[in-house]
């Protein structure tokens, strides 16, 4: 089943369910981290390949799926070893509440990999080159009042990062994570989410005009473990990001939320995959986008699959997207997987359009200017997923960048 709606943003939506046969079966147990193993197939889509060895990647060309949106001549050399990493690119500060330990640990560390292993070259290429991860631990049981912090500033140059974030059994806690600055990056991010842990993760990406970032983020949820991201991209001249979920276990339940503003020449990339391999788990998936300016790019890939041991499943994601000027454009792309039909409901959307001008004329006939309609209007498209933050000071400096990207466009 597929779809295609052309506005005259240039956008191009189209989605697809399909019913397969599943691979052949290997263990991606997670090291230390207690949690039983799952089987998995060499990775979630099938015949990919899923490896912590770089030269088991081939250098891209442009011409793969899992390549064909993203402009490589932009990528600054992360996609063909190129990009050398430059010492003191990257300043990192962790704040973090009492009974959180914070650690800088080498690839040795069973934790380190523990969610997955790369699937792209540039994941692959920031596995091998990083020095030290970082590692936040919740331990058991803590009840976090205050979220962790991690604020990352690019100082310039080229760096290479890694981050685990480790929930214990039964825990619950808020982690922000903020890029500023310039820097060209290439990172994974892993998130351990214990047996009956609840975790969200608010990850910001509000870089220099001129900035580079391309991260794969994987998710490994426990039994009865519940999983949140949220995230947002302004900034940067190209973001690439691959947000990831595996089940550990029975009972996992994971939410993904994103909402990202695209102004001229940015190319703003969101590439979605949930691998429900495990039985009675749910996953949702909304993510909003807003693009204006000429060569203004959005991608948003979201891949659902649904294998035949997953009974009882319940799934969804949408994706929407506003089209504020003339010269942008948006490709998305829902896919959704069944390999059985014991699953509670499953099910995709997408769409792109422009402002709805019934909107705007309600609005304008009551008085208010078209500038404050149209902010109103937008503030209103983004306001659902704004709220899933749940931290009302970074939801109102949220709302305060998308009036001042609103208002750069009218000056």
């Amino acid at each position: 089943m597929a779809d295609v709606m052309n506005t005259p943003g240039s956008s191009t939506t189209a989605g697809s369910i399909e019913v397969g046969t599943a691979g052949a079966g290997a263990q991606l147990a997670g090291p230390g981290t207690g949690r039983e193993s799952v089987a998995h197939p060499v990775d979630a889509r099938l015949d990919a390949v899923a490896s912590f060895d770089v030269a088991d990647f081939a250098v891209p060309n442009g011409r793969e799926e899992n390549w064909r949106f993203t402009p490589l001549n932009r990528l600054r050399g992360l996609h063909d070893g190129t990009a050398e990493a430059t010492r003191g690119a990257l300043k990192v500060d962790v704040s973090a509440p009492e009974g959180v330990t914070v650690e800088a640990v080498d690839r040795t560390d069973p934790r380190v990999g523990a969610a997955g292993k790369p699937v792209d070259r540039v994941a692959a290429q920031a596995f091998s080159s990083f020095g030290k991860a970082g590692v936040v631990s919740i331990p058991r049981d803590t009840r976090l009042t205050e979220p962790v912090r991690i604020t990352i500033q690019g100082q310039g140059g080229t760096a290479y990062g890694h981050q685990v974030i480790e929930v214990g059994a039964f825990a619950e806690a808020v982690v922000v994570i903020e890029h500023t600055g310039d820097a060209v990056l290439a990172a994974n991010v892993e998130y351990l989410v214990g047996d009956g842990a609840k975790l969200t993760v608010v990850s910001i990406q509000d870089w220099d005009d001129t900035a580079v970032h391309v991260a794969q983020h994987t998710a490994l949820v426990g039994r009865d473990a519940s999983f949140k991201s949220v995230v947002v991209t302004f900034g940067g001249d190209l973001v690439r990001l691959h947000p990831r979920v595996v089940y550990g276990s029975t009972g996992g339940e994971a939410d993904l939320y994103g909402l990202y503003f695209a102004d001229a020449g940015q190319h703003l990339e969101h590439r979605l995959f949930i691998d429900h391999d495990t039985p009675h788990c749910r996953s949702n998936v909304a993510y909003k986008g807003a693009l204006q300016g000429k060569d203004a790019r959005a991608v948003w890939i979201g891949d659902v699959l649904i294998r035949a041991a997953a009974e009882g499943t319940e799934t969804y994601e949408l994706n929407r997207n506003l089209v504020l000027s003339d010269g942008a454009r948006v490709d998305s792309v829902p896919n959704l997987e069944i390999e059985t039909g014991e699953i509670v409901g499953a099910g995709h959307a997408s769409a792109t359009g422009r402002f709805d001008d019934e909107q705007l004329f309600y609005l304008q006939a009551r008085g208010i200017p078209a500038d404050e309609a149209r902010r109103l209007v937008v503030r209103g498209f983004f306001g659902e997923l704004v709220q899933q933050i749940g931290l009302p000071e970074l939801q109102d400096r949220l709302i305060e960048k998308i009036d001042a990207e609103l208002e750069a466009s009218v000056a």
